[in-house]
């Protein structure tokens, strides 16, 4: 039985406004930073050497600047809780908007599943004695009974932190930020100042622990939607923007965040590299602090690696939990999925349900333990990779469909970077596919993680549709877009 539009109710619900232009970058360069520093640093070296890591990131800043200048027209353009999935309904309508958003939602949840399984690798190399308890084995990894608690914990209080106003997150991220740039200039110099160019030795990796060359360098470049995502956690929350940010400065804190955390990768690198030889640390669970511990034989300064590995995990978590649950609400306020999702707390003005959902789902992908850590590195740059080719391709559309739309930033070279940001983000989708590519999906678990995702989106398609049918086309351009429709 199909029901009449007019008599549902299409009241758009309102995020609280409370995130300053501070707030801002700080939520974008926090998330940006993350844990991956300290935990995949190994797996860098391994595959292209501390040269070639660097010139991989440094490769992979550029595109993600590129593509972070799409973000920087389109994000004051449409000023809307959700960013790509609002960019992809104007330019195409819903059900890409539904593609780019499920994928998107996912690689955020995909990043926060990460840094659940890192807590328990952080706080066990601090503290040894947590590792009890073992339950089950994945991907040659014990998952402890004691980790998981680890998880379900910090989970907690990132879910409590988005649940109750995102102006709580907000002070909690700039907090945090900037006691983590504190840390690691500190090591990061120490490293530099004290450590030996020599260490650096063989410069773009060793054939004997890893591919090297210019195949290491591809395998790095293709994860680096995965360490550089985050500044379009900005998109997300611009909603929630204060009275008194200015609207065009959301562009430049996109930018200012992609190449700030471009600088912090590689120094972070650079400082690692030089203070102990690189192919002594590959093997290490924690190599960043192997490295450090390795060289100054001093558990201060490894602690304070280790701290700082903690502040930037959860900065990094709290960031993209917000924008994940940001996406999933955009997704249900525009009953593209169930309703639910798009309903905010009457006292927080926060996207409740989709905070709670958001929790879940981090929690059960902790489960799979460390075994799974490199897979979700992988599946969700696939999933970002994909959102970033959908901006890129909506702004293409959006120049071309609405060209007289107010643009308070627009993007130099017309359509020219544009284009290069699609084929950019493109060539990292095909390269992941590709079954002769070097730096393809690995079966079974990376696919399994995928298929899961895709599957559980076309249910979440198909179970909506009755919710989808009961609003107008122009009821769901208001309730996405706001006034911008």
């Amino acid at each position: 039985m199909s029901v009449d539009p007019s008599e549902v109710s299409t009241e758009r619900p309102e995020l609280k406004r409370a995130i300053s232009g501070f707030g801002f970058f700080a939520l974008a360069f926090g998330s940006m930073i993350g844990v991956g520093w300290i935990t995949a640093l190994g797996g860098w070296f391994e595959q292209a050497g501390p040269v070639g890591a660097i010139v991989a990131f440094a490769a992979g800043g550029t595109l993600m600047l590129i593509i972070g200048l799409c973000y920087a027209e389109v994000t004051p353009m449409l000023p809307v809780t959700g960013g790509e999935v609002a960019y992809a309904y104007k330019a195409y309508g819903t059900s890409k908007a539904f593609i780019i958003g499920w994928f998107l939602a996912f690689g955020y949840l995909s990043v926060s599943a990460f840094e659940a399984i890192s807590v328990g690798l952080v706080l066990s190399f601090l503290f040894p004695q947590i590792d009890v308890f073992p339950l089950y084995e994945i991907a040659g990894s014990t998952v402890y009974a004691s980790h998981l608690l680890l998880a379900l914990i910090f989970t907690g209080f990132i879910t409590a932190i988005n649940y109750f106003g995102v102006g709580i997150a907000a002070r909690v991220q700039i907090g945090l930020t900037a006691l983590f740039v504190l840390c690691a200039a500190l090591f990061v110099v120490a490293g530099i100042t004290s450590g030996d160019v020599g260490n650096l030795v063989p410069y773009f990796g060793d054939s004997s622990l890893g591919s090297g060359g210019f195949a290491g360098m591809l395998a790095v470049f293709v994860t680096v939607p995965f360490w550089y995502v985050g500044f379009d956690t900005i998109p997300q929350a611009a909603e929630e923007r204060r009275e008194n940010s200015p609207l065009h400065r959301l562009g430049l804190y996109v930018i200012l965040a992609i190449i700030g955390s471009t600088a912090f990768y590689i120094a972070i690198i650079l400082g690692a590299g030089m203070a102990a030889p690189w192919r002594s640390i590959v093997g290490e669970e924690l190599p960043t602090a192997a490295a450090f511990s390795a060289a100054f034989e001093s558990r201060l300064l490894v602690n304070l690696v280790l701290v700082a590995g903690l502040i930037g995990l959860l900065t990094s978590w709290n960031g993209f939990f917000l924008a994940g649950s940001r996406v999933l609400f955009s997704l249900g306020r525009g009953r593209i999925i169930h309703e639910s999702f798009g309903q905010t707390h009457p006292q927080f003005g926060t996207p409740a349900k989709a905070v709670l959902f958001s929790g879940l789902v981090t929690f059960l992908s902790a489960c799979l333990g460390r075994g799974a850590i490199i897979a979700f590195v992988d599946v969700g740059s696939f999933c970002i990779a994909l959102a970033f080719l959908g901006v890129a391709l909506s702004l293409i559309q959006l120049r071309k469909k609405f060209p007289h739309m107010e643009r308070p930033y627009r993007m130099p070279g017309g359509n020219i970077l544009a284009y290069i940001a699609a084929a950019g983000s493109l060539f990292i989708l095909a390269v992941m596919l590709i079954p002769v590519s070097p730096s393809v999906l690995v079966w079974p678990l990376e696919w399994a993680i995928l298929g899961v995702l895709s599957a559980t989106g076309l249910g979440f398609w198909i179970a909506a549709r009755r919710y989808r049918q009961r609003v107008s086309e122009e009821d769901r351009a208001r309730l996405i877009l706001e006034d911008y429709a």
